[in-house]
């Protein structure tokens, strides 16, 4: 996609994904007009800073803002046509714990954004989900769903704007802060690795995985669409024995609010559901374009009812030994299995 000319701004910009996108857009659409990274935490905007210093990069900016706050939020989407949403309040047990704080980033902030949007002369919004949304049995995944459902319903709201709204949903994206396998690299050296449940499973993607879908629906969105990726799953059992096959792996349970599986589209969702190749849609149950030329353009398939896309029963599965190869290739070049 070309982005030249264009002004776009990252919320949660100094995120994993959000960085990942920074070197895609600059390093793929050089003549981009300016790239705004909104993000509330200073130390990790100065971090940034030194890996895209201004010098190099004078179309980069940096913008001190929380989600929460509406006026900020508007003050910097003056001159931007596309904002990616990034920013959330992500970690299951703190949103346990905190559950109006979680509220107030994932599902206000959301509504914020989409009013500021609407305000100003953004012309594409991409909001980023995540697998817990759907089907889910904890706050985060929750407050998530709610915001898909507010960025789908806000293209029933933008009258005269041609503004669109889509999302992207997806699940754990291979090294990013927080998730597994730098998790398990860290704690090998202490000879055990703790398994919340031996049966467990999940998504995986990359960090560029996760980039180009999001470029994908900034592109290809009509608008109120939810995109899933097909993507392997993987058994947290065999990312253990990939980074250390010789650590013992102890059983501690499940945490609050966690699933054995991960979910990306329930049977509920199949009536709606179209795959795209690449992509599964979620369509909008109504929208403001032609459903015949959307299917034609993009030679879109109905999936079967009663269809659901679950990480336990995938068809598509990373094993030991590929995992170790993606952990080199995406999260640490300098990786070794011990042994």
């Amino acid at each position: 996609m070309n982005l030249a000319g264009k002004c776009i701004l990252i919320t949660g910009g100094t995120g994993s994904l959000g960085q990942a996108l920074t070197s895609h857009i600059l390093n793929t659409s050089p003549d981009v007009k300016k790239l705004v990274i909104f993000s509330r935490d200073e130390q990790k905007q100065f971090q940034m800073a030194q890996t895209f210093p201004n010098h190099q990069y004078p179309q980069l900016r940096y913008f001190i803002g929380d989600i929460r706050d509406y006026d900020r939020l508007k003050r910097a989407l003056k001159g931007i046509d596309y904002v990616i949403h990034a920013a959330a309040m992500k970690h299951v047990p703190i949103a346990e714990y905190n559950p109006m704080e979680c509220v107030k980033t994932n599902i206000m902030g959301a509504e914020n954004l989409i009013n500021a949007c609407l305000e100003t002369e953004v012309e594409r919004v991409v909001a980023l989900s995540t697998d817990k949304a759907a089907a889910p049995i904890n706050l985060y995944g929750a407050t998530k769903l709610a915001s898909d459902k507010l960025f789908v319903a806000a293209n029933n709201i933008t009258g005269w704007n041609p503004i669109k709204f889509s999302v992207v949903r997806y699940g754990n994206v291979m090294g990013s802060n927080g998730s597994v396998i730098p998790f398990f690299i860290k704690k090998r050296n202490e000879g055990v690795l703790p398994i919340t449940d031996p049966n467990m499973t999940r998504f995986n993607i990359s960090l560029q995985g996760g980039v180009d879908m999001v470029m994908h629906a900034l592109e290809n969105a009509w608008g109120g669409e939810i995109f899933v990726p097909k993507i392997p799953s993987y058994r947290i059992t065999d990312v253990a024995t990939a980074i250390a096959p010789d650590c013992e792996q102890k059983v501690v349970g499940i945490r609050p609010g966690e699933k054995v599986h991960e979910e990306m589209i329930t049977s509920s969702d199949s009536f709606y559901t179209w795959d795209l190749g690449t992509y599964y849609a979620i369509l909008p149950a109504t929208h403001r374009w032609s459903l015949d030329d959307f299917v034609a353009k993009f030679k879109a398939q109905k999936v079967s009812q009663g269809f659901n896309y679950n990480s336990g029963n995938n068809t598509e599965w990373e094993t030991v030994d590929s995992l170790r190869k993606l952990i080199v290739e995406h999260v640490d070049s300098s990786f070794s299995a011990q042994s």
